[in-house]
């Protein structure tokens, strides 16, 4: 009862500062009338983990089989333990912190209907349903992190009761338990869940809108089993109706967001709107930025005078966010990127940094062999479970550059402060678009427009997200390979004289090769010849001499006039 009266009052002060979201015609706008276009991201990989955010989606994809391959290994209660840390980790109040800093101005929250209610299976009594405080308690904290940033919250039902999809690992849906879709008992519970939520929040000015089943997808009738090609949808439809019409009774206030059949892009049938402040969400992974992969959402909002919003993106390349933030703007609609944190991540704001013990684990849930020991396991796990912290996790500059400066601002900025005299490192070539801070010819993943164009764009998957290719040697030092021919890096570097360097130049190539050294204007420094040395990784140091950099700031491109050279560093001397 405290903490209820302390959360309403609460609430009630946020009321000094209100900015209630609503919609009017096809914007959502604030109680100022104040067109909002939400710049958000997704807590993936927090309340609901996927197998491929903790590398484990070759052997366990859907949470409960993760949960399963952890306890084999640490007990029970081991698994208990680690996931109480996983979950104070995962998010707090630095994270949010950093997310307003670096420019977001929502979030969307995944959640986890077993933080919040017992499965129906584990109810004492059929149609019952089971509160847990746990999942109220760290909604009101993020609620109140948000709020204090001033931040909207959107609520996603990302794991309904018994799964809302085929594809398991999004909902963690267990296929031998009945599903959302077979189940009375299950469509109840998630009803009283949505009511629960919107009663405990209907006060908030921060919440940004209900998000009330994330990518539906499931064949009622239709061939494919994830419902892209169902025409009626009517379950789905019928369901969402029913939510919204229980929310209703608590709260007239907030966004209802609603999402289609087919990973939330699949709007046949949709019947006659039922609520007139409601949201279609759509969801844009692997395919071309332009307005013809917006248009059938573009359509739906034309035709139905509400808004749209991209709930859910990302997965890609830094030059995919900038075009993809670009056509957005252009067409006034919010975003929520995905996800926060993983394992091994280059293509988020932040990295979780994977340990060797962690690898060990992943080696033996694999492929078998030894089994680690249960103190073994369990250290590397609650290290795993430490690394989460916001102040142990890696921050993604580039990316972050990407998502706003860049599409905005095509000029370059220095990624490191570089130099001359020094030690120039090829992975800390500038910031900034492809063609203006460096040039590759393999750059973006669009395999959903084009099977042919699939991608890794950085094949090496380490440190940066461009389409610059970037490999870690086995003594955990990086360079840049994969090089094509007119490909080119660009390095800002401050000279501390007016004067006349030598560049000592470490690099691989398996056949003789040259680079070229230019200034960004274009004129050519020099020319440099690399003999074979053998090997992707035996390394030999070529050296260009007289190269005159001016006092104060420089920028330098090199230039890739071959296959296949692989670069280290240059030092200028």
């Amino acid at each position: 009862m405290k903490r209820a009266i302390l959360l309403s009052a609460f609430l009630l002060s946020q009321f000094g500062t209100s900015q209630l979201l609503k919609t009017q015609g096809e914007k959502i706008i604030n109680d100022k009338g104040e067109n909002i276009q939400l710049r958000g991201l997704g807590l993936g990989g927090w309340m609901l983990q996927e197998g491929y955010m903790l590398k484990t989606a070759d052997f366990a994809g859907p949470q409960y089989k993760i949960k399963e391959k952890i306890a084999e290994l640490i007990g029970e209660d081991g698994m208990n333990e680690f996931y109480k840390a996983y979950l104070k980790n995962g998010i707090t109040r630095q994270d949010i912190d950093f997310l307003k800093k670096a420019g977001f101005n929502s979030i969307r929250l995944p959640m986890h209907y077993n933080l919040y209610t017992l499965p129906i299976e584990k109810e004492s009594k059929k149609g019952e349903n089971t509160w847990l405080e746990e999942g109220f308690k760290m909604t009101d904290d993020l609620l109140k992190w948000c709020a204090d940033n001033k931040m909207y919250l959107i609520l996603d039902l990302h794991a309904a009761p018994g799964g809302q999809g085929n594809d398991v690992n999004i909902s963690d849906n267990d296929k031998s338990k009945p599903s959302l879709w077979e189940s009375e008992e299950n469509q109840k519970k998630t009803i009283a869940l949505w009511k629960k939520l919107a009663e405990r929040y209907k006060d908030s000015p921060w919440i940004g809108g209900y998000d009330l089943i994330n990518e539906p997808n499931i064949n009622f009738t239709g061939k494919n089993i994830n419902g892209t090609d169902e025409m009626s949808n009517a379950p789905l439809w019928k369901l969402q109706k029913e939510i919204t019409e229980a929310i209703r009774t608590v709260d007239k206030k907030h966004i209802i967001i609603i999402e289609g059949n087919g990973w939330g892009n699949n709007y046949n049938g949709l019947t006659p709107l039922w609520d007139n402040n409601m949201v279609f969400s759509f969801h844009k992974y692997w395919n071309n930025n332009d307005d013809a992969t917006l248009k059938f959402a573009l359509n739906l909002r034309e035709k139905h005078k509400i808004p749209i919003w991209l709930g859910e993106t990302g997965e890609n390349s830094n030059v995919w966010f900038t075009e993809l933030i670009q056509l957005l703007d252009k067409h006034n609609i919010g975003y929520a990127f995905w996800p926060m944190k993983k394992i091994d991540n280059i293509a988020g704001i932040t990295n979780v940094k994977i340990t060797p013990e962690y690898q060990k684990l992943l080696d033996y849930w694999k492929n078998g062999g030894e089994k680690p020991s249960k103190e073994f396991a369990k250290k590397a796990l609650m290290q795993i479970a430490e690394n989460y912290k916001f102040s142990n996790v890696e921050v993604k500059n580039d990316v972050i550059d990407a998502m706003f400066r860049q599409t905005k601002d095509g000029s370059t900025k220095p990624f490191r402060n570089l130099q001359a005299p020094g030690k120039i490192f090829a992975t800390d070539y500038d910031l900034g678009r492809m063609g203006s801070a460096y040039s590759d010819k393999d750059f973006i993943n669009l395999w959903v427009s084009d099977p042919a164009k699939r991608s890794e764009w950085n094949s090496g998957n380490q440190l940066r997200n461009d389409g610059v290719d970037i490999y870690r040697t086995k003594d955990h030092q990086y360079y840049v390979g994969k090089t094509e021919t007119g490909e080119w890096l660009q390095y800002t570097m401050s000279s501390k004289a007016d004067k006349a360097y030598t560049f000592e130049i470490k690099y691989a190539s398996e056949n003789d090769a040259k680079i070229r050294i230019e200034d960004a204007s274009g004129k050519k420094l020099a020319s440099v010849s690399l003999a074979l040395t053998g090997g992707n990784e035996i390394w030999k140091t070529a050296s260009a001499k007289g190269i005159h950099l001016k006092k104060g700031e420089n920028k330098i491109r090199i230039y890739f006039e071959n296959d296949g050279v692989n670069l280290n560093y240059f030092e200028v001397k």
